[in-house]
């Protein structure tokens, strides 16, 4: 079911437009700082959330790469 989400995650994201690429960065970014905040403050129910964010974070690095090596349009 993982492997769902990431493949779906991953077409997501090779659509959107290099700002949109940063938009989500930061966004994932910020939402990486609060799980993490949460998390030491044990607010955090889904500790599972935190590896998420992180390998969505790792994929977009990777599709900007990609991009300015043009490797993927």
């Amino acid at each position: 079911m993982l492997a769902l989400k990431s493949k779906k995650y991953l077409e997501e994201i090779l659509e959107k437009t290099p700002e949109e690429l940063d938009t989500a960065l930061i966004d994932a970014k910020k939402e990486l700082f609060n799980l993490r905040f949460q998390n030491a403050t044990n607010q955090l129910d889904n500790t599972s959330r935190i590896h998420e964010v992180r390998k969505n974070i790792a994929r977009i690095k990777t599709i900007q790469t990609q991009r300015k090596m043009g490797l993927v349009k």
